[in-house]
Parts: C-alpha cells; sequence; structure tokens
C-alpha cells in the first residue's frame, strides 16, 4: 500500500494521502426493495441516483482510524474502460503518515462473479487522477472532499450494476453503469498542486481535483472470479467463475481399497448427474471426472486406485444423463498429488478423508436468468443454483441480529443481505477496554477439522454459514486471479482503537431463496444461531 503524510492545524486537519490508499467499502439499499423489483420475473429496473455514499471508520496503520465519508460519484463504461470517479472525505482529524489498510478498489459482477481491479502502470502506480505531491501523496483536509478518478477493464455491456469493495467500509451494492461514447473531461484548472501546504487550505466549500493521466500500453489490471465453497457430509461444491467442480466424499462412495460404488454412493452420483444436467453449459457438455486420493501409499498405487474410481463414476453418469452427442467426458486420476486439507496435524483423520474425492468439473451456463427456488440437494449444484439479481444499494444495515462478546471485544452481527450469487455478512466490532487490542479472530485456526484451509483466510476466514437443517456449510468466499493469486472476499480486522466500532463485512455463497435464517460460525465467538436472511 502507498503511504499518506498528515499534519494537524489550529482549526481542522490538512493532510497529504497516498495515491495508492485503498479503501473498501460497505453495503447498501434505497427506497421500497418492492419497488425495485418492479413486481416482474424479469431483471429490475436500474435505478440512478448518484451519488452512493458511505460513512464509516477505516483502519489505518498509525491507529489513527478516523471516519471517512466515501461517495461514488459516477461509474461509466467507455468503448475502452470502466471509469470510476469517486469523493473521499475525512470526518475526524488525522496527523502525520498514515496508510489505509484496506484492499484494493475492485469492481463485482454478483452475478457472473466476474472480478476486476484498476489499471497499473509497471510501477504499480494507478492510472487517473495524478498525485501532485511528492511519493504520490495527495493533500487532505478535514472537511474537504477529494474528487478521484480510477480506471478498470471494460465490463461487458449486459452487466448493468455491480458491487464495489475497497474503500475500507464494507460492500457497496447495486451500483449502475452508465454507458457513455466517452468519459468525462479532465478537470479544469486542477487545484490540488495549489494546496500542498497545511497552511493554505482551499476555500470553504472548494473540493480539490488532480491532473487526470488515462491507461496507456503499460497498463495492466487483475481480473479473476469470485471461488466459493458449499461443504456437506457427503459432498462439496467449489464455483469459480463460469467453473463449477463438484466433488464426492470418497469415504461415503467406496470401500476401503475398492472402486465399486457402494449402495448409497449410486444415489449420491444420481443427484449429482441430475445436477449436472441442469448446470452445464450448453455450448461446452465436456465433463471431467477427477479421482483424489490421501497421502498414504504410493504416486503408482493411488493413481491407479484413483483412476479407477474416477472411471466408475464416469460409467454411472454416463449411464445417467448420457453421453456421445449428449455429454462428452474426461477422466483423470490424481493420486495424492492435489490434497486440500492439510493432512499429518492433530485432525489428520478428518484430512485425509476430505483428500479422498471424486470431482465432476464442467463449464456453467452464465448466460440464464438467476433461478427461481429450488430444494436443496445435500451440496451438489448447490453455488450455481442459488442466484438472485444483484442487491439494490443501501447505508442501512438493519438491526442488530446477535451479540457476543469475547476478551474486551464486542462482536454485533446484523441481517445477512442476497446480492446475486452471494451473502454479504456485515458484523461490527468494538474494542470496550480502554487499550488498543488486536483481537484473534481465528482464521485457519478456526478451520474445522479437515476443512479446506484456502477458503479459511484472512481474519474473518474462520467465519462460516451453516444451514442447520440441510446441514450445508458456507465458507468465505476468495477471488481468483490467476497464477495461483486469491485475495479473500473479506476484509482483515487490524488493532482495533478503545472505544470505537468497526464495520466488516464477509461474502458467502448464497443458498437458495426459500432458506430464511442461518447459522454464524464466528471464530472465537462461537455459534451465533438464527442470523435472518433479508428477503427481496
Amino acid at each position: 500500500m502507498a503511504r499518506a503524510l498528515h499534519r494537524r492545524r489550529a482549526l481542522g486537519a490538512v493532510a497529504l494521502l497516498a495515491a495508492g490508499s485503498v479503501l473498501l467499502g460497505g453495503c447498501s439499499i434505497i427506497g421500497d426493495v418492492s419497488s425495485w423489483f418492479g413486481g416482474g420475473s424479469g431483471p429490475p429496473k436500474v435505478e440512478e441516483n448518484f451519488p452512493y455514499t458511505k460513512e464509516g471508520r477505516i483502519f489505518q496503520d498509525t491507529g489513527q482510524d478516523a471516519r471517512m465519508r466515501f461517495s461514488i460519484t459516477g461509474l461509466e463504461r467507455t468503448p475502452d474502460y470502466t471509469v470510476m470517479y469517486y469523493e473521499v472525505e475525512y470526518i475526524d482529524d488525522i496527523r502525520g503518515g498514515n496508510r489505509n489498510l484496506a484492499m484494493p478498489n475492485t469492481l463485482v459482477d454478483p452475478i457472473t462473479g466476474r472480478v476486476y481491479r484498476e489499471y497499473l502502470d509497471e510501477e504499480g502506480l494507478k492510472y487517473g487522477s495524478v498525485s501532485p505531491g511528492p511519493k504520490g501523496l495527495y493533500p487532505v483536509f478535514d472537511g474537504v472532499a477529494n474528487s478521484y478518478r480510477r480506471y478498470f477493464p471494460p465490463i461487458p455491456e449486459e452487466v448493468k450494476q455491480v458491487t464495489f469493495v475497497g474503500s475500507g467500509l464494507g460492500a457497496m451494492t447495486g451500483i449502475p453503469i452508465q454507458d457513455v461514447d466517452q468519459e468525462r473531461p479532465d478537470p479544469e484548472n486542477p487545484n490540488g498542486q495549489d494546496h500542498l501546504s497545511p497552511s493554505n487550505p482551499p476555500p470553504s466549500g472548494e473540493k480539490l481535483t488532480f491532473e487526470n493521466r488515462r491507461p496507456d500500453d503499460d497498463a495492466v489490471a487483475d481480473q479473476g472470479a469470485v471461488e466459493s465453497f458449499v461443504d456437506s457430509e457427503i459432498a462439496s461444491t467449489t464455483r469459480d467463475g463460469d467453473k463449477e467442480t463438484i466433488a464426492l466424499h470418497s469415504d461415503v462412495m467406496f470401500e476401503f481399497d475398492k472402486s465399486n460404488l457402494t449402495d448409497e454412493a449410486e444415489e449420491v452420483v444420481r443427484q449429482a448427474a441430475a445436477s449436472l444436467a441442469n448446470n452445464v453449459d450448453p455450448d461446452d457438455r465436456e465433463i471431467t471426472v477427477i479421482g483424489h486420493t490421501d497421502g498414504i501409499g504410493s504416486h503408482d498405487y493411488n493413481d491407479k486406485l484413483s483412476l479407477r474410481r474416477a472411471e466408475t463414476v464416469r460409467e454411472l453418469l454416463r449411464e445417467e444423463i448420457g453421453g456421445g452427442d449428449t455429454f462428452t467426458y474426461a477422466v483423470e486420476g490424481r493420486g495424492k498429488r492435489e490434497p486440500i486439507a492439510r493432512e499429518g496435524g492433530p485432525d489428520d483423520e478428518q484430512a485425509r478423508a476430505r483428500n479422498r474425492r471424486v470431482e465432476f468439473s464442467y463449464k456453467v451456463d452464465v448466460s440464464a436468468d438467476p433461478a427461481e427456488d429450488e430444494n436443496d440437494d445435500g451440496g451438489l449444484g448447490v453455488a450455481e443454483r442459488s442466484v438472485g439479481w444483484p442487491a439494490p444499494f443501501t447505508d442501512d444495515n438493519g438491526s442488530v441480529a446477535a451479540t457476543a462478546e469475547k476478551d474486551g471485544v464486542k462482536l454485533d452481527v446484523y441481517p445477512l443481505r442476497r446480492d446475486g450469487a452471494y451473502l454479504i455478512g456485515t458484523v461490527e466490532l468494538t474494542n470496550t477496554t480502554r487499550e488498543p487490542v488486536s483481537p484473534d479472530m481465528g482464521g485457519a485456526d478456526a478451520l474445522q477439522a479437515g476443512g479446506p484451509e484456502k477458503f479459511s483466510k484472512g481474519t474473518l476466514g474462520g467465519f462460516q454459514l451453516v444451514d442447520p437443517e440441510a446441514k450445508l456449510v458456507r465458507y468465505v468466499a476468495q477471488m481468483d486471479f490467476g497464477d495461483d493469486k486469491y485475495s479473500g472476499f473479506a476484509e482483515d480486522v487490524h488493532e482495533l482503537q478503545p472505544g470505537k466500532p468497526y464495520e466488516l463485512v464477509a461474502v458467502f455463497p448464497a443458498p437458495p431463496e426459500g432458506v430464511a435464517e442461518l447459522t454464524l460460525r464466528a471464530g472465537p465467538f462461537g455459534e451465533l444461531p438464527e442470523i435472518p436472511i433479508e428477503q427481496r
């Protein structure tokens, strides 16, 4: 992250804030939700009501965790870019050099799960508003709004709304994209360079503006997809963009050292086949069946066993949903080369059981409209079938649904909010002591025995949502940017200052529409039952 320099003056504060100081955004809704849907079964009417504004406290590396007002004033799609215009205003005083501890600015299509980040140059500097100060610093005065512009890759024209994260304030949902032939003109007479001194604030009511730099041939931007994970006793479902993988746990599929399906396993495969038939992309109907083992035994032995098991499952799939001109199949045996849980620890038995699995991997049809409510099927295909429309914007989290406290830190949990294929979980942490506290939020240490470490990263990674009836567990989603580059779809928790509340979010794959409440596994705070899901 870039650095920031802040100075205080007698009647307010002036600061130099780093160009790369990024801020993570919070969730939101305007007006009557039912009117937003228009009463029809198709896409809701997209309302444009800029600016979209969120206020809250953000983490700074100095502990001067000031309150900030963040407003998205425009989001335009041109033939070349997606351009976001926003304003930042600090409400509290801050001094000296500060660094904002939030994830990079990110736009997410909540229906398909596609993820877009800003264009950067070879040095990692952002295009758009140019810093007028040394080392990429921006002047910041208390109560004065700074106007910025940032560039993202062009988002497909069928996407009408996105969710923004990156302000430090949660997830700002329902931000409409405006189609334009060309972006707004550059700021006339940018004044940022005229107010670099703490003794030279801008006139009352004047905003700070900056010169603009458009992306050039050196511009690069991370693009990827949200990867979600849903687990049950018999199977797990992973969704990564348009790719879905169902993993059937081998312990309920095969006898030890055997490749013949048990009677129970045959029924599980038939259920999986129904999910496959509904979800496979009609333009790419190949299904890859992959066998995996645990780490015991030689590579040669495990490769052969995993291949035989995959072939057995493939034959039952072909019998159930057809082959030839209906579906095509690829079969692989990967033995013990791709564990998803770490073996050899205190939960070694559970980890080995999770690694013994047979997977179906296929491309899903993301062009279809979000589906209506369907019955749960024990963890098979739920990630794809639980897609709704994007959530409208709101700055109201609703009433606190549950509260817990541990080691002087109070946790308040708000209702869950549906946003496309995801649930946005919003919590508030408050340090009730008189000293700064760095809370232990669990993370990988709070992982269920044998659980997937990949989906337990970050300080809120230990959080999970559990359906007490269907026994499904939903993990915090990840953003996959390729080449093993992942970012948790949850905010990290840093040092909490005394008496100050902090709003944070964690994003999970959504359950079917009929599910009205879930249990939150909140790491060291324990299990909090009956967290309601806001139904539209």
